[in-house]
């Protein structure tokens, strides 16, 4: 058997996921970041329902860069892509969301929660090497 084939999401994925309030503040997203040792976190809205994700690059470039205060800017203004999966989703099937959308990492939601983060570190376990490369090409070919 391939590796990673008939494995799904959850299988592989980093368990419960710490979101940042949308109107928490990025200096508290920066923060949680560091804390937590992760380069990303999911956004949840004051409803628990994921409204994006933000990177620690979104923080550098969209707000340090622009002259922006990481006191007063929030977590939700830097929100982008709404782009997820489901947990029971294959292995395959979150890699080419992932590739399409060129994303490095990929919230995980269970009955309409979210429950984990999947990242190409975690993806990198469970692909053979040809897929993994051809993963890496697409993903970092516009990056």
């Amino acid at each position: 058997m391939t590796a990673g084939v008939g494995k799904t999401v959850q299988d592989v994925m980093h368990r419960g996921a710490q979101c940042i309030g949308e109107h928490d503040s990025l200096r508290t997203a920066a923060q949680m970041m560091r804390d937590l040792n992760v380069g990303a976190l999911p956004i949840c809205g004051d409803d628990d329902r994921l409204k994006g994700i933000i990177t620690d690059r979104d923080i550098v470039v969209k707000c340090c860069a622009e002259g922006m205060d990481i006191d007063r800017a929030t977590a939700g203004e830097l929100a982008r892509g709404l782009v997820w999966t489901e947990a029971r989703t294959s292995i395959e099937e979150a890699l080419s969301k992932m590739e399409q959308h060129q994303i490095k990492r990929l919230p995980v939601i269970e009955n309409h929660r979210i429950v984990g983060m999947i990242s190409e570190a975690d993806l990198a376990n469970e692909l053979p090497d040809d897929k993994l490369a051809e993963f890496v090409h697409r993903v970092y070919a516009h990056a």
